[in-house]
């Protein structure tokens, strides 16, 4: 058989793997100043977990998750997003009995979807994404909102916007949704059959149509911001004000839904502005969802968290032509002349590397000149050369290659000096 990728899944190369290496390195360093924890959860839960979290009226839950019965007849899906899962092993292990609160989480790893593959989606896909569960203090959104932001700026993104909004709290909500209602029921027959299943479901959900989302009647619908109770306006209020004294600029879109069920009061965007990144111009989202916790079995726990694509994220550094810093390169390649010579290239190589050296050799019975090609193309700081004569007098030439000079190094300092010339 001819074997071949299955659709909407990638190979990441040697020569890309290096930028997602360096993404999740900065993704480690930046939560740890942040002080969130890594969480490695299952790339498989039980389906009614998502069904629960994630909301049964989503497109995820509804039309996206790949599910499958186990041998024991127990019904499965692979993760289509984070949150739930964090939620589940946060009830699970009991950490809202930490001594410190709020718990401040964060994961990195693959997500399915089934859904049309297309610039910036894939079916398999790799999700960062943060949460904090415990405090309901709107200063934790804020927080959680810069680092966010921080994340794209110490990329070098520019041209980023943050898009805000409050969905209220459960009172705000209700009275909203009862005003959705009796804006689009009139008319509810000219919407997709999605819509006119969420009229009575979930309302709200309406506003995220794709399909439907020139019809006249969006852009009249009921703001959520006018059916705010004092308590929710209060809160976003904060958010606001912890936000400008931060120096983040944001805007207030009283539009924003977000596409998951279990979103209130903050929810939140960071979109890209500029031409070349196509139709999909949302890199990142997050908001509160107080809630859901106890919907997972857990006791009345505050949370809010967000997550953003890594695939999304390079197309973004890819649009804006960003390098990103990655170290290249050997610190040593060993060039081999002589039967004497290979014979002892294993043992020099393997303590070369012990001492902490990045370095590589011929395994190829190349000649000389193209063991000299190889390590140029593998970018070595130094060339070892190493024939029967040096090995003889107990010693190594050493060429550093951007200039081209050479010295006659005793073979058991070679390793110090090379870390001395870092």
């Amino acid at each position: 058989m001819n074997y071949r990728i299955p659709r909407g899944t990638q190979d990441i190369l040697p020569e890309q793997s290096r930028k997602w290496q360096f993404i999740e390195q900065k993704i480690h360093d930046l939560c740890n100043r942040y002080n969130y924890k890594e969480i490695r959860t299952p790339v498989f839960e039980q389906t009614e977990l998502f069904a629960r979290g994630v909301g049964d009226t989503t497109d995820i839950v509804q039309k996206e998750m790949y599910t499958f019965d186990d041998r024991g007849g127990r019904s499965l899906t692979l993760r289509p997003e984070g949150t739930a899962s964090t939620v589940r092993s946060f009830v699970e292990n009991k950490m809202h009995g930490w001594a410190d609160q709020p718990v401040k989480l964060y994961y990195v790893g693959p997500m399915f979807r089934y859904e049309r593959p297309q610039s910036g989606r894939m079916r398999q896909f790799v999700q960062f994404g943060v949460e904090a569960m415990g405090s309901a203090d709107p200063a934790v959104d804020a927080e959680v909102i810069g680092l966010s932001m921080d994340f794209y700026r110490e990329l070098g993104l520019s041209n980023l916007k943050l898009v805000v909004n409050s969905l209220g709290d459960k009172e705000s909500r209700n009275n909203h949704r009862n005003a959705l209602i009796e804006h689009f029921e009139p008319r509810i027959s000219e919407f997709c059959a999605d819509c006119q299943q969420r009229l009575e479901k979930n309302p709200l959900r309406i506003l995220d149509c794709k399909q439907d989302n020139d019809h006249e009647l969006m852009a009249t619908a009921p703001s959520i911001l006018d059916y705010l109770n004092e308590d929710s306006t209060n809160y976003f209020k904060l958010v606001q004000q912890y936000l400008a004294d931060m120096d983040i600029r944001f805007e207030v879109d009283p539009t924003l839904v977000r596409g998951l069920d279990y979103y209130n009061n903050t929810a939140f965007e960071i979109m890209i502005d500029g031409e070349g990144f196509g139709a999909i111009t949302t890199l990142c989202g997050g908001g509160r969802y107080n809630g859901l916790v106890e919907d997972i079995g857990g006791p009345t726990t505050p949370g809010i968290g967000f997550a953003l694509s890594i695939e999304r994220l390079l197309m973004a550094l890819e649009v804006q032509e960003i390098s990103l810093p990655i170290e290249e390169g050997l610190d040593a390649y060993l060039v081999t002349m002589g039967e004497q010579a290979n014979a002892v290239s294993p043992k020099l190589l393997h303590g070369l590397r012990s001492k902490g050296l990045a370095v590589d050799g011929d395994y190829m019975g190349k000649k000389m000149k193209a063991q000299m090609k190889a390590a140029d193309r593998q970018k070595a700081k130094f060339v070892l050369l190493l024939g029967d004569d040096e090995l003889a007098e107990e010693s190594i030439m050493v060429k550093e290659m951007a200039t081209g000079e050479q010295k006659q190094v005793p073979l058991k300092e070679i390793a110090e000096w090379i870390i001395s010339q870092r």
